[in-house]
């Protein structure tokens, strides 16, 4: 990659982790308020960035929404405002109907935390839902994030047999409140 290239996505790596910590966890820290299904306005985002110190334009936004891999993020129909798709900290109302899993769903992890999943289970921590994923590739992308990834096969449908809800948010992201251990497997590769 040419370092023009390298710059450029660099800067938006940077925006688009800029972007999940005041979409997902913290707008206060440039003082936006999210509504309740987790919208703001993009030109409150983009002048309060700014007023912050953080300079984002127009362009460099559509091009995080459009490159980004796990499509984090969302531009309404009338692209005045934007949203995280997932990943919350802070309660929002994704508007996500409960439906069927399929059999298996998968977690990406690193070994450091397998004894404790394996125990207790997945658990959602500071977010709304646990995070899964439809297949084994992108939960081995997801772990990988963290050192060598660890992948699980979690028992959806069984779960879900059993009055879990499943929810899959439009980038194909399946989330749960959680995972007790005795839905998870794990198969040593």
């Amino acid at each position: 990659m040419d370092p023009l290239n390298r710059q450029l996505k660099g800067e938006l790596t940077g925006i688009s982790k800029f972007l999940s910590l005041v979409l997902r966890h913290k707008p206060e820290v440039i003082g936006i308020t999210l509504d309740e299904f987790g919208w703001v306005k993009i030109d409150e985002l983009l002048a309060c960035s700014e007023r912050n110190g953080r300079v984002i334009y127009r362009e460099q936004l559509n091009e995080v929404v459009n490159r980004n891999d796990k499509q984090r993020f969302a531009i309404s129909k009338d692209h005045t405002r934007i949203r995280a798709r997932q990943g919350h900290s802070i309660p929002v109302d994704l508007g996500l109907k409960p439906i069927q899993p399929p059999d298996v769903l998968y977690h990406g992890t690193t070994q450091r935390f397998l004894s404790s999943i394996l125990e207790h289970g997945l658990l959602k921590r500071k977010r709304e839902y646990v995070h899964l994923s439809p297949d084994a590739a992108t939960a081995r992308k997801v772990g990988s994030r963290h050192g060598p990834p660890v992948i699980l096969r979690i028992r959806a449908a069984d779960m879900h047999g059993q009055g879990a809800e499943f929810y899959r948010s439009e980038n194909g992201v399946w989330l749960t409140e959680i995972v007790p251990h005795g839905y998870i497997e794990h198969n040593e590769e």
